[in-house]
């Protein structure tokens, strides 16, 4: 009996799963201002019914798409940073995976930065990814100067910036007509960041030369 009542919630999630799958075909290849639900319904190969039986509006699922995202990434995040000891190799090693997945995905990153400009409800989306991943730094940065690696400082407003710095890389590599690697710029922005709290020269000159943290790992061709 247990099964059979959980079947129709399986069935549920691989439905709202498949909508989602499909709206982001739908979205990367018109936009999303010009995307339609008939153009999610072909791509997702489901009625329309079917879908607004899961999703009341366009906005919806577009918001869904984002938080479902975002769930990815921490879980990136989090797996990547896992077997790191040290708290500022950790902040360094989350901010380095989410650039190496927007590096690897620039669809993706085009459409969630597009997003934060397309009023309230997405920016409000925008700003709680934004603030999620700079509270995961600011824990990073609080354990460091809990075990003394880095002098006391504001870790929120610290955290804030981190990732502001971040975003605003990836933002102007977005709108480059001639876009370089993206994460060729990494090196420079990790030594600055780095340097903000506080780290000693002699370890980013390390680091730099990959004798400290990990190095960024190339994109493949």
């Amino acid at each position: 009996m247990r099964r059979q009542r959980s079947q129709p919630a399986d069935q549920g999630r691989a439905s709202r799963e498949t909508i989602l799958d499909g709206a982001f075909q739908a979205f990367a290849k018109g936009g999303y201002r010009d995307t339609a639900i008939d153009d999610i319904a072909a791509a997702a190969e489901i009625s329309k019914g079917g879908i607004y039986f899961h999703f009341p509006t366009k906005e919806a699922i577009f918001r869904e798409l984002m938080r479902t995202t975002a769930d990815r990434l921490v879980g990136k995040v989090e797996g990547a940073v896992a077997a790191v000891a040290d708290p500022i190799e950790k902040a360094e090693v989350a901010l380095r995976t989410v650039l190496e997945v927007f590096a690897g995905h620039r669809t993706m990153a085009r459409l969630f930065f597009e997003a934060g400009g397309g009023g309230r409800g997405f920016q409000a989306e925008t700003n709680a990814m934004h603030d999620r991943f700079a509270r995961l730094i600011q824990s990073y940065l609080d354990e460091a100067i809990a075990q003394g690696t880095i002098p006391p400082i504001d870790t929120r407003v610290t955290s804030v910036v981190w990732f502001g710095a971040l975003d605003e890389v990836v933002a102007r590599w977005l709108v480059a007509s001639r876009p370089g690697r993206l994460e060729d710029a990494y090196p420079t922005l990790r030594a600055l960041l780095l340097r903000s709290v506080g780290v000693p020269e002699a370890t980013i000159a390390a680091v730099a030369t990959g004798a400290s943290l990990a190095t960024f790992p190339e994109q493949p061709a």
